[in-house]
């Protein structure tokens, strides 16, 4: 029967710049091909663009994929199970070292990655990088190679088009589960394909690698619907009829956008999305038909378009709505510079700012929030926290998935040690016994799991 072996190299150690390496007998699957977003400014694309991938494997931004030397085998496919970019952002720097290897991922993200390794100038159009990109979607299956089948099951993250992706093989399946919820009344799309999850576990699972961001927390991950009935709130509960509303999220959160897009119409108010980011993440949304907002919104993503339309609504702010990038205080981003009085827009005393969305834990992002909003109260504003559930998966959801798949072994990763080692205790608790069937890895080890 053919050896299988789990490679870590990135997220095992840390959070972000996630890719996993499965080894099955003389060939290969890289599973996701992320950035560590804490260690550049994103917002500074050029930057990014220019950095050579040594230079961003020493800073700990992207994998590092020297890890992989010495591998006997034959990368035969890359592999992304959704469009964050600590799981698809290392792909335009990292998979021409892969080129024969095709890039799978759902129509959703194989549009954002065409994006990310697509020069344009001059009227013609140049892909970045060799591989060929191939769109399945969740629920289909492909054949990499004689022993090696593909699948996409389909699961709730906090993106649209996140699939659970499967690799079949004579010793069983690789179930990769980086990152998921089990939401049951999404906003966008269908809840998981809980039936498919259950019947893989009767063809037999040889292992789960499964993220560990939220393990410690002993509850279920609330619906999506709860952030809406949150913001619903927050809105319509104020007295607010004559100030500045602006609200703040995930750009990729495509879901959120879309109540906060709503609420501003029936607020009277026109939505107004403003920054790069979600220009693009919603801009390909609606490209594929995955989400339809009201005709009134209208869309800034580069500078001198925010600038021209921050201008043109004036004093006439209770006839908007602003939607922005910049939660986590990142500089450049719009809320930040917003802030910092770079835009023709000032904050007024009790104008709203709503943060739909919590810090990402690290002490780049608490310093950088921790400064934004005291800008904006210095100015008047008042701020508003909560309006947020997470895309993670807890404790419950994490032994319903055990549950259903009933895997051989478990390897948890997505969020360092100390989250990486709850996940075991809870993975004990459903009969999984640590070094046995439950594995703790760090980046650049490896185990063989036959």
């Amino acid at each position: 029967m053919v050896d299988i072996e789990i490679r870590p190299v990135g997220g095992y150690s840390d959070f972000g710049r996630n890719m996993t390496c499965v080894r099955i007998g003389r060939e290969a699957v890289i599973l996701d091909m992320g950035i560590r977003l804490d260690r550049i400014l994103l917002d500074e694309e050029n930057v990014f663009d220019e950095m050579h991938p040594v230079d961003l494997q020493r800073i700990g931004a992207i994998p590092d994929t020297t890890q992989l030397k010495g591998m006997d085998a034959k990368v035969v496919a890359i592999v992304i199970g959704h469009a964050h970019l600590d799981h698809v952002g290392a792909v335009p720097k990292l998979a021409a070292q892969f080129k024969d290897a095709p890039i799978y991922a759902t129509p959703y993200t194989i549009k954002f990655i065409e994006e990310q390794t697509t020069k344009r100038g001059q009227g013609k159009n140049q892909r970045t990088i060799p591989n060929k990109l191939i769109a399945m979607n969740a629920g289909e299956s492909t054949r990499l190679t004689k022993g090696i089948k593909l699948e996409f099951v389909h699961t709730t993250h906090s993106i649209v088009q996140t699939v659970f992706p499967v690799l079949h093989t004579d010793a069983g399946a690789i179930v990769y589960a980086v990152d998921y919820k089990f939401d049951n009344s999404p906003v966008v799309g269908e809840r998981p394909d809980y039936r498919r999850l259950r019947s893989l576990a009767n063809e037999g699972v040889a292992a789960c690698i499964v993220e560990s961001t939220n393990s410690q927390l002993e509850t279920k991950t609330p619906s999506e619907t709860v952030a809406r009935d949150m913001l619903k709130d927050f809105l319509f509960g104020i007295d607010n009829e004559k100030d500045g509303i602006i609200v703040t999220t995930f750009s990729s959160h495509i879901a959120r956008v879309k109540s906060i897009c709503e609420f501003a119409e029936k607020l009277g108010r026109r939505p107004i999305l403003l920054g790069r980011s979600m220009d693009k993440y919603m801009r390909i949304a609606q490209e594929l038909g995955l989400v339809e907002l009201p005709k009134t919104t209208e869309v800034a993503g580069h500078g001198k378009a925010v600038q021209q339309i921050l201008r043109r609504i004036g004093e006439r702010r209770d006839e908007y709505l602003l939607i922005g990038t910049g939660h986590q205080g990142e500089p450049g981003s719009f809320l930040p510079r917003l802030a910092d009085k770079e835009h023709p827009y000032e904050i007024h005393k009790h104008d709203q700012v709503i943060f739909s969305a919590n810090i990402i834990p690290n002490p780049l992002n608490q310093a950088n929030r921790y400064l934004l909003e005291t800008k904006l109260k210095m100015q008047g504003a008042r701020i508003i926290k909560g309006a947020h559930v997470s895309g993670h998966a807890s404790k419950v959801d994490h032994q319903e998935l055990l549950r259903m798949l009933e895997p051989e072994h478990v390897f948890p990763c997505h969020g360092g040690l100390e989250l990486q080692s709850a996940f075991a205790e809870l993975a004990h608790e459903e009969g999984f016994d640590l070094n046995e069937s439950v594995h703790l890895l760090r980046n650049g080890q490896k185990h063989l799991v036959r």
